[in-house]
């Protein structure tokens, strides 16, 4: 095939005062939790949480705590259980018939669906005085399942309620484990940032049978023999780089202002730890809808469960424009009062964790309730004096959450909670639903916003191509104040797409440039091509923006090209370097 190519009409550059938005990209994560590094021991008020089950006659609930120092991984898992058995006399094969927690963790390398030498599971039983040593297993992948280990770790229980291994209600018990680096072969802590797998297992027994109850497990689907199918363990907590933008507005979002529905709800035990509720039977399934306001509130000690509180509330993002970058946000909620006499109350630290499943207020209850993708930030609240209407404001940095949540095109989903340890740890904040007197006190979500810079942007006047027609080709660069680089790319053709005969139906061009634009300053290139080529086909003209060896920007544009005749197809070039 020869093909005739006819030769780029204009090249023009303009430089010009701006910024042009471009579209941030968002990939979807499994779950995960961010655990915070410590020196010295692990504190547990401060340790980061997450939850899964449910609360009702037979299943159970989970609290899990987690975080890490230069010594050990720390994991405690609080269940909320009616029923507790454990076997006084335990083998290895069994702990998990009875109260149970099996910890999984992949600790390097691919997460296949089979457990390979980097994947360890951790198998603790509930017990009452025994020696904690017959009441713990450890095991290693060998690339098909699971072999006993001799890996050092440990695993302290206790329990809440009347005793254990009787037909008694009780009302839970806990689980924390300690598990050396230096056991999974590691000199230290894994780096800021390492990403691990991890799957929690709770396992229930309600009676001397051991009649079949459903495990419990997070991820939800985690499966045991398939790591692939596990959370992520992240050490270290998240920050939120923003890409180079100028700064245009700031967009505060609050139920009723603007015209804007912000939806929040409470769930668990409000400010009367569920008085009136049978907790086993009804706790779990309770609604507030409509309540002016709502309690965070969380402990060490599993038998005040039922005055647990978690906090929900969705905003919309329609207010910011799109294609934006997200600079910085910030979350403010009005707090008017708290748990405990005024002597005892302590602060808290306030966890804001990202949720991805939407919820309906009028249905919301904890069992229902979406589970987390990943906490976010944290924020100390002190048990402050009321002073008056609208509250106390008490302020989280949620920009990553919004730029996330901005970038995938959905509303901001969060749920708040905390990782107290003392009594008397509620603290009560004023919601959405509280009257217009009062509108100051919604919660409040303020979004500074601007335009990229240092990005890239290409179009292409028209997206099909007819013979003999002239395209005209754009590409905007958005300066940063650096050395910028530029190469605008028509990579090597693919064989005819409607002919049996082989060949190319168009070879390589290139356009490139290079420039140092202030930040800020938008750079246009312009060149336009006539096309000819002799079948139908597809084009994506793909350029690169570099900045030294790093890339910080790519653009496409796609041009359908379709032939006026089987013997003749035009096609667009680009300029030849």
């Amino acid at each position: 095939m020869t093909a005739r190519w006819l030769m780029v009409i204009s090249l023009v550059v303009s430089y010009l005062l701006g910024a042009y938005p471009l579209a941030e990209a968002s990939a979807s994560v499994p779950r995960r939790v961010n655990a915070p590094y410590f020196e010295g021991n692990v504190r547990f008020s401060e340790t980061a949480i997450f939850w899964f089950g449910r609360v009702n006659y037979m299943e159970n609930y989970a609290d899990v705590r987690v975080g890490y120092n230069g010594d050990h991984l720390y994991l405690r898992l609080a269940a909320f259980d009616r029923r507790l058995w454990y076997d006084p006399s335990p083998s290895p094969d069994d702990l998990t018939d009875w109260d149970a927690v099996t910890l999984y963790l992949n600790v390097g390398g691919s997460a296949g669906d089979a457990p390979g030498a980097n994947a360890y599971r951790f198998d603790a039983q509930l017990n009452w005085w025994e020696p904690r040593d017959g009441f713990q297993a450890a095991y290693r992948g060998n690339g098909s399942g699971w072999v006993s280990a001799a890996i050092p770790f440990t695993a302290d229980s206790g329990w809440r309620g009347n005793a254990p291994n009787d037909d008694t209600d009780d009302r839970g018990w806990a689980m924390a484990f300690r598990i050396p680096f230096s056991s999974l072969g590691l000199s230290g802590p894994p780096s800021k940032g390492t990403i691990w797998r991890m799957a929690v297992v709770l396992h229930d027994r309600d009676d001397r049978e051991g009649t079949p109850i459903a495990d419990q497990t997070w991820p939800e689907g985690a499966d045991g023999m398939r790591p692939s199918t596990w959370g992520q363990l992240v050490f270290g907590l998240p920050g939120y780089t923003r890409p180079p933008a100028i700064a245009r507005d700031v967009v505060t979002i609050r139920h009723k202002l603007n015209g804007a529905t912000v939806v929040d709800g409470a769930v668990g035990g409000g400010t009367t730890c569920g008085q009136g509720l049978n907790y086993w039977t009804q706790w779990g399934d309770a609604n507030y809808a409509g309540l002016d306001y709502f309690n965070i509130q969380n402990q060490a000690d599993v038998a005040d469960w039922p005055c647990f509180s978690k906090y929900y509330v969705t905003f919309p993002l329609d207010a910011i424009p799109s294609g934006k970058v997200i600079i910085s946000a910030t979350l403010t909620l009005h707090k008017f009062g708290h748990a405990g006499e005024s002597a005892q109350p302590q602060p808290s630290l306030i966890q804001v964790l990202r949720v991805a499943d939407d919820w309906d207020e009028s249905t919301l209850t904890w069992n229902n309730a979406p589970l987390a993708l990943e906490n976010v930030s944290a924020t100390w609240v002190d048990p402050v004096a009321f002073s008056g209407w609208p509250g106390t404001p008490f302020t989280w940095d949620v920009s990553r959450a919004v730029a996330l949540a901005y970038a995938a095109g959905t509303p901001l989903r969060l749920a708040l909670y905390e990782a107290d340890a003392a009594y008397h740890r509620g603290k009560y904040f004023v919601s959405s639903d509280a009257g217009d007197w009062n509108a100051e006190g919604r919660p409040t979500l303020r979004v500074r916003w601007g335009d990229r810079v240092g990005g890239l942007r290409k179009s292409v006047s028209s997206s099909v191509a007819a013979p003999g027609e002239a395209l005209t080709y754009t590409l905007t660069v958005e300066g940063n104040g650096r050395s910028l680089s530029l190469v605008d790319e028509l990579p090597e053709g693919v064989s005819r797409p409607f002919s049996s005969s082989p060949g190319l139906i168009y070879t390589p061009h290139r356009l490139t440039w290079s420039g140092r634009p202030a930040l800020g300053e938008r750079i246009v290139l312009t060149y336009a091509v006539t096309v000819t080529a002799s079948s139908d086909t597809t084009l994506w003209n793909r350029a690169v923006l570099t900045q030294g060896s790093g890339v910080i920007g790519t653009a496409a544009a796609k041009v359908t090209v379709v032939a006026a005749s089987p013997s003749q197809t035009f096609l667009p070039v680009i300029l030849r370097r």
